[in-house]
């Protein structure tokens, strides 16, 4: 996927910089804990954030284990601008490289990184994306490596579905309605990920946003 061709962080709602006021209604705080929490970094790990954004999740990652190397790769500079003094100022380092996700074999060594996250990505990809960023992930795990997505997925319920077209007034009902029909942890193990589960899914005001977790076998 070329640079230019990304959906922007809130679609065509409004601009990047309004992101962090945004995902805060989303009860963030609540999942984004819950993707660390199954991440789980331990000291010397490397941990790349795909989809980065701003660099809220990096951030948690830093603060619960700030001996990590900490990898944020987003294809939008301004966010990325963003995050890199986010980061900076809560007294942490990390590295930062635009490119998608299909693009990671030029950002870190195949089979290099310990942790693979990405929070809020997926939704807004075309199906061949997806299976184009999830394929990327893969590749740069080492084995045993974790996976862990943070994304809007299965909406099940009728409140969900409701709240959930908000999101796709956004982002487009194409590339967002296979994610409301559950279809990531399937892509997920057509990747080629071992013990792919669900563990989570969080209510908010936009749909639920579900915790996916897998391991490069």
């Amino acid at each position: 996927m070329d640079e230019r061709q990304f959906t922007p962080a809130l679609g065509r709602v409004a601009p990047a910089r309004f992101f962090d006021f945004a995902v805060a209604l989303t009860r963030e705080r609540l999942w984004r804990g819950l993707a660390v929490a199954y991440a789980a970094p331990r000291p010397g790990d490397v941990v790349v954030d795909v989809g980065c954004g701003t660099g809220t999740l990096l951030q948690a990652v830093l603060r619960v284990e700030p001996t990590v190397t900490a990898i944020g790769v987003d294809p939008d500079r301004t966010l990325l601008d963003l995050a890199r003094r986010k980061v900076a100022t809560s007294g942490a380092s990390a590295r930062w490289h635009a490119a998608t996700g299909d693009q990671l074999a030029g950002v870190v060594e195949p089979g290099s990184a310990d942790v693979v996250m990405s929070s809020l990505v997926l939704h807004q990809c075309p199906v061949a994306v997806k299976r184009a960023i999830l394929g990327s992930m893969f590749a740069a795990l080492r084995p045993g490596g974790r996976l862990v997505i943070a994304d809007f997925g299965r909406q099940r319920t009728t409140l969900m579905r409701t709240a959930f077209r908000v999101v796709q007034l956004a982002d487009g009902k194409a590339d967002t309605q296979p994610n409301a029909d559950g279809i990531v942890p399937e892509l997920m193990a057509e990747a080629g990920f071992d013990d792919v589960r669900e563990p989570e899914w969080v209510p908010t005001i936009n749909g639920s946003i579900s915790i996916y977790v897998g391991r490069r076998p």
